[in-house]
């Protein structure tokens, strides 16, 4: 099949969307065009707090985005596309009432910020992350919430594994405390792998977390290579809160000195401190062990693999 002809047949694809959805989409083949720079420039977080707006790129990130943030515009590029039903997902951001917007190679690969990108880019508005939206009913509430509470964490990557990790761990909900880097940037999105929008989130300050967990009776649990019980050791059970600092600077003596419990994760080897991210994953498992009904977590062997 020739590309004139695969690149049409895309199209048609595309506007399966009922007919008063229909409608010719633009198209851009210039690398100077205006939207193209605009959306460079969504890459800076002043931007970002200005319009309002971020960016989601990817196939498996549009996908989890679609049913939870309000896409203005998804750019596209046939060309680029791996074939994982592309025309059948911009099918639904239309329906959704998403614009959409062709883009020939040379403009795609300057609005991108991966290496080898697959012709998905959306625009969507930022969302709301007071601490009111995480689901906690109350003090009593009887679903005895695991939260996962992050405090300074600096590098994007880690900010989304820790967010990949989260929703893996079947957390409640996630705290991100005095952020230094924006959750909303692209980096974060990417690392996350689209769980950003899957995982209940809150962004505040440390004394505002700290007077919310206190009020909602919510025990905190502080990741600490100075803690004092071991991470197996630790009652992980009930209304509960990790909290993990920063890679460079660790938890804050506001949260260590506010913990119920201080945990350590046990090393046998010459580090003396972990990766952010994976400190966070060890304790989440431990935690959704303990909780867990014996068939939830297997022992025998992985049930899903990482892709």
């Amino acid at each position: 099949m020739s590309g004139g002809v695969h690149v049409r047949t895309i199209r048609v694809m595309i506007m399966t969307a009922p007919l008063s959805l229909q409608r010719a989409d633009p198209v851009i083949t210039s690398r100077t065009n205006k939207r193209v720079a605009d959306l460079v420039r969504l890459r800076l977080p002043r931007h970002r707090q200005r319009t309002g707006t971020f960016l989601i790129e990817g196939y498996r990130e549009l996908a989890r985005a679609l049913p939870e943030v309000d896409l203005q515009t998804v750019y596209y590029c046939p060309s680029l596309w791996l074939h994982r039903h592309e025309a059948e997902l911009l099918a639904r951001a239309r329906r959704r009432g998403a614009e959409l917007v062709e883009l020939a190679a040379a403009p795609f690969h300057r609005i991108s910020y991966r290496d080898r990108p697959d012709g998905l880019l959306a625009v969507g508005r930022i969302f709301g992350t007071a601490l009111d939206r995480l689901p906690i009913t109350g003090p009593s509430d009887p679903s005895d919430p695991l939260l996962l509470v992050v405090e300074r964490i600096e590098k994007p990557g880690n900010l989304g594994a820790m967010l990949r990790t989260a929703c893996a761990a079947g957390v409640t909900g996630m705290i991100i405390c005095d952020p230094a880097t924006d959750p909303f940037g692209p980096g974060v999105v990417r690392a996350s792998l689209g769980h950003l929008f899957a995982v209940p989130l809150a962004i505040t300050d440390t004394d505002t977390a700290l007077a919310w967990l206190d009020r909602h009776r919510i025990r905190i649990v502080a990741g600490t290579p100075a803690g004092s019980v071991a991470s197996w050791d630790a009652d992980l059970t009930g209304p509960t809160a990790l909290v993990i600092g920063s890679e460079q600077h660790g938890l804050s003596d506001r949260w260590v000195s506010h913990a119920q419990i201080r945990t350590r994760i046990p090393m046998v080897g010459g580090p003396d401190s972990l990766n952010a991210a994976t400190a966070a994953g060890v304790l989440l498992f431990e935690a959704a062990r303990q909780r867990a009904d014996p068939p939830a977590i297997r022992s025998d062997g992985p049930s899903n693999p990482v892709r």
